[in-house]
């Protein structure tokens, strides 16, 4: 389901955003280095170009948003919460969204290299084309999760749950834990492509070539 976003938005950003509730409100192009919005509510709104980079989001709820461009680089969301949120071509370096609940996220063309699900619930959540290198997706619950287009090289998913998940032309290259990709669902071109990886997930070794 895609966020409800109303066309006629406010622009005002409170000076302090720690425990504050926003809501019907677009940012465009505002400088929110460091900022520490803990326990902030932001609903139904639209961030655009937004730097939010070192920003601590603990325990922040994200709900009916759209996300577009700026960076997220180092943010702190442990234990936040997004709801129908669209987030487009975000830099989201080392992001911290460990035991954070994602329900209806959409993330495409989004830049995750070295970011944490640790412990996370995602529900309905849709990776497409994202940069998820060393990702840490450890104890992480997914459910009906779909990851397209996306490289996942050196992953690491011990401990990680999937249930009616799919995964679609992605990398997988040295990713740890390969045996809990149980509950994902791969067209027989990946399995195939991915061989390597998905034997060494149920400990079949490879017999040199002769």
């Amino acid at each position: 389901m895609p966020p409800d976003v109303p066309e006629q938005l406010g622009v005002a950003v409170p000076l302090e955003l720690r425990a504050t509730e926003i809501s019907e409100t677009h940012v465009s192009g505002a400088d929110l280095t460091e900022v520490n919005a803990t326990d902030l509510t932001f609903v139904d709104g639209r961030l655009r170009d937004v730097d939010l980079s070192e920003a601590i989001l603990r325990g922040a709820t994200l709900r009916d948003c759209v996300v577009e461009g700026g960076s997220w680089a180092n943010v702190d969301a442990h234990e936040a919460r997004l709801v129908r949120v669209e987030l487009r071509g975000v830099r989201m370096t080392g992001v911290t969204f460990a035991a954070t609940t994602l329900t209806d996220v959409v993330l495409s063309d989004c830049r995750l290299d070295f970011a944490s699900f640790r412990s996370g619930r995602l529900d309905g959540v849709r990776f497409e084309r994202c940069r998820l290198d060393e990702v840490d997706l450890r104890h992480a619950s997914c459910g009906s999760v779909v990851l397209s287009r996306c490289d996942l090289t050196r992953a690491d998913i011990s401990g990680a749950s999937f249930e009616r998940c799919e995964m679609r032309d992605c990398e997988l290259g040295g990713i740890t834990g390969p045996e809990f990709l149980r509950g994902i669902a791969m067209p027989v071109e990946d399995l195939i492509r991915s061989a390597v990886v998905l034997a060494s997930g149920v400990g079949v070794e490879i017999a040199d070539q002769v």
